[in-house]
């Protein structure tokens, strides 16, 4: 899952932050329950000094400080705010937000609240936003798993296609991705992605129940290219917007475990996804059709269902959860100042921009040059690769090798399972040691040992002894999570997160593309080739890829401290009320790696 500290950091800010709490005499003289906003107040918020603030957590966890921590749990009636940007009265004008930030008005600096009202409001969010947007995805997950489990019930055959063609429709549907990606991220973020992922899910729905009446090649290429171009609700591009949204709720500390169960909660519907084929699999010859087309016709009515829901389960942000259908809202004003004000001390890039804030050609001109997110877009293109023909072939191969319908695919299921367990696992770790760039090796660390295993098979292997190596590659640790929210993380601002993230799981989606061609039809049963070439992949991933990117952010992290330190508090302190640079271009911004 991710070491995503998604999409909410706060780097930019950290050393300035880290500054004002170095700094005893500046903080005395702030006054207490210092506002920059006079008129603005709230009857029920703490007013305490600047003095009586939480500390910031600090970013450079490493593996030992993690081993040999003994963190005393904070007292749940002490003050849980958090010291940040705006307890200084000349940086806070600087990171004050926008005057059409929709959650301004309840932006409260004086505010206190306590660690207990905290962890009440954050379970209030996990029920009531979390919850729905782990429903949302996994009904996803049913309608993005049904071409392999109809593979089992002989798609192929019935449609009159190859394996070759099977490559080509899978092709076909990423290059309607990539051709929607973008656009639709920049359509989410002009309506808010509180509209558009439920439009999302009722189009891909509509056209998954479409499949029901698949003729052949054409119409097989036909649906493919439709499902790729309404593919921004499948993993791809729902996860961007699904976190741009869930980061309006939570704190960068917050998401990553968060995020673990969000993932869990998708193998998890792909376990149940393996019980409903095996049962609607068995209704082959009810009215003569076959059981692959009632399963495309079960799933997506379910995920229409959901996404019909959907629009009523997702307030725009905090502080618009009232409307008609729910006159009372969520939060009472209490809970919204809470809510909007520590959002913002954690990420103060979150008042940028307004939820309903379209991109503009020069932002998105903008992102696409930034070349410090170029190393991670080699990542998304290159990591998935030696998983990913082994995965996309697992039901075709288990049903060469002698295994019936029925199965294959209740033998999908371990694969599932074990993926939850080691999803959670290198997540919580890269979170618990801070970092990304070596954590996330471990997919690829995983999936070498059994791709040659597999490699030097006999020609003809027992069918247990290749289920067996099967299902150990594919329960690797999935590293996707982790590497989206570092994406995120690394382009600081709001409109560049939205941009690179797409940019990112677009290379991640130009994968798909590659290695769906890797494994042809010359090359079965046994695909020694494809083999040799996924082997070579995760050695040049392992070695260069991931190792690289490491040392290069390390370099450019140590650049703008050279920089950044050389200058007195005065001359940070212009560069910070005069500069043009935004979000991961400022010079106080420093690369997680």
């Amino acid at each position: 899952m991710s070491s995503t500290s998604l999409p909410v950091l706060v780097e930019h800010v950290q050393p300035v932050v880290q500054s004002v709490v170095a700094s005893p005499s500046r903080s005395a003289s702030l006054s207490s329950g210092y506002s920059i906003d006079k008129d603005k107040s709230n009857k029920d918020a703490h007013s305490v000094s600047v003095t009586d603030l939480a500390e910031p957590d600090e970013e450079g966890t490493r593996f030992t400080d993690w081993l040999l921590s003994r963190k005393a749990r904070p007292d749940p009636d002490s003050v849980a705010t958090v010291r940040s940007v705006y307890d200084d009265p000349l940086l806070a004008k600087h990171y004050w937000p926008k005057d059409t930030y929709e959650n301004l008005h309840r932006f409260d600096p004086s505010a206190r609240w306590t660690h207990r009202e905290e962890q009440v409001l954050v379970r209030k969010i996990d029920w009531k936003v979390m919850l729905w947007a782990a429903i949302s995805f996994s009904a996803l997950n049913l309608d993005r798993n049904n071409l392999s489990q109809a593979n089992s019930d002989n798609i192929l055959g019935d449609l009159h296609l190859t394996t070759n063609d099977f490559n080509w429709g899978n092709s076909i549907f990423r290059l309607a991705f990539l051709s929607a990606e973008l656009p639709s991220q920049m359509v989410s973020k002009r309506i808010g992605p509180d509209r558009w992922i439920p439009v999302q899910m009722c189009a891909w729905s509509v056209v998954t129940m479409a499949q029901f009446w698949l003729s052949g090649r054409t119409s097989f290429f036909v649906c493919r290219a439709l499902l790729g171009c309404v593919a921004p609700c499948d993993r791809g591009c729902f996860i961007p917007d699904l976190i741009l949204y869930l980061s309006y709720f939570y704190k960068k500390t917050e998401l990553p475990f968060r995020l673990a169960l969000f993932w869990m909660s998708a193998n998890l519907c792909s376990i149940i996804a393996s019980f409903i084929a095996f049962g609607v699999l068995h209704m082959r010859g009810v009215q003569g059709k076959a059981g692959w087309r009632w399963l495309f016709l079960f799933e997506g009515n379910i995920t229409l269902i959901v996404g019909l829901m959907t629009f009523f389960r997702m307030p725009p942000s905090p502080t618009q959860t009232k409307t008609w259908f729910r006159p009372k809202g969520w939060f009472d004003e209490r809970e919204e100042t809470i809510l909007v004000s520590r959002i913002l001390r954690d990420d103060p890039t979150k008042g940028d921009m307004h939820n309903r804030e379209g991109l503009t050609l020069k932002r998105l001109w903008t992102a696409l040059l930034d070349y410090d997110l170029w190393p991670l877009y080699a990542i998304g293109l290159m990591f998935s690769i030696p998983a990913g023909p082994p995965a996309t072939y697992l039901t075709l191969s288990l049903r060469r090798l002698g295994f019936s319908t029925f199965e294959t695919n209740l033998l999908t299921i371990p694969s599932s399972a074990l993926g939850m367990i080691t999803m959670f696992g290198i997540t919580f770790l890269s979170e618990r040691v801070n970092d990304r760039s070596i954590v996330s090796m471990a997919e690829n660390l995983w999936t070498l040992p059994f791709l040659i295993a597999i490699y030097c098979l006999p020609s003809k292997p027992s069918p247990w002894v290749y289920y067996g190596l099967a299902t150990g590659l594919l329960s690797f640790p999935y590293t996707h999570p982790i590497q989206v929210g570092w994406c995120s993380r690394n382009a600081g601002a709001v409109a560049s997160r939205t941009v690179n993230a797409s940019l990112y799981n677009m290379f991640v989606q130009a994968s798909t593309i590659i290695y769906s061609q890797i494994y042809r039809a010359d090359d079965a049963p046994k695909y020694r080739r494809g083999n040799r070439v996924l082997i070579s992949v995760a050695a040049f991933n392992l070695v260069v890829l991931y190792p690289g990117t490491k040392a290069y952010y390390i370099w450019r992290n140590r650049q703008r401290a050279k920089i950044w330190d050389a200058m007195t508090p005065e001359e940070q302190a212009d560069y910070l009320t005069t500069t043009k640079d935004v979000g991961n271009r400022r010079l106080d911004f420093r690369f997680a790696h």
